[in-house]
């Protein structure tokens, strides 16, 4: 099976809002309507009474999941939103009705109302590039190198960000298609530093990884 997802360092993200931008000029999100956004946590006390330097913060970027048991899929009256063999979660905007029991259904309120089109959009995760074997526009365009895209089933192995060529004499496609994988840009990491957002039932798909941002050396 395939399971195509997003992990995001979250110790790398300086919250730069270029994922936002870049998603929304190569989709055309609408004015006001986002596709992928990015939050900021924090500041938080590291303990209780903890004040000024004593905080933490962090900026999380999050859109659909392209959970694995997705509740839009499940009460789309139309099946519009359907499930592909690459575990992504796509609307079929022909069959759309704009009913919007999809975007009440999701525990993530990643969805809306395009009113103009009268149909609900969200995030593909750039299936037009991903028929195309490029990488999604948000890990494309993340200059932290914070974004990772891959394929869960086949673990953190198949997760890469784009690559940087320093060869001059490098063509366009050695550019385009260099590629560095996740476990080689991102410091060690455990299974209990990987996090979701919460699961409600609808397994989401794509991960974070958020390590302990106490200073003690932290890269």
């Amino acid at each position: 099976m395939t399971q195509y997802a997003i992990i995001t360092d979250l110790n790398k993200c300086v919250g730069c809002l270029a994922c936002s931008v870049a998603c929304k000029v190569v989709n055309g999100v609408p004015v006001g309507s986002f596709w992928n956004k990015v939050l900021r946590i924090g500041p938080n006390p590291k303990y209780e009474g903890a004040i000024v330097p004593d905080v933490e913060m962090y900026f999380l970027p999050f859109g659909c999941q392209h959970c694995e048991n997705p509740e839009c899929v499940k009460v789309c009256p139309t099946g519009a939103s359907h499930k592909l063999p690459d575990g992504t979660v796509q609307i079929d905007k022909s069959k759309c009705i704009g009913c919007q029991f999809c975007a009440m259904s999701c525990p993530y309120g990643v969805r809306y109302l395009n009113e103009e089109d009268g149909v609900v959009e969200k995030c593909t995760l750039c299936e037009q590039k991903l028929d195309q074997g490029e990488l999604p526009q948000c890990v494309a365009q993340c200059g932290a190198r914070a974004r990772f895209f891959g394929d869960l089933d086949k673990g953190y192995e198949s997760f890469v960000a784009p690559g940087r060529v320093l060869n001059y004499d490098a063509t366009y496609d050695d550019v385009h298609n260099a590629r560095v994988p996740m476990l080689e840009a991102v410091r060690a990491f455990s299974d209990d530093q990987v996090h979701t957002l919460p699961d409600v039932g609808n397994r989401p798909s794509f991960a974070y990884i958020l390590r302990d941002t106490t200073w003690q050396g932290e890269e």
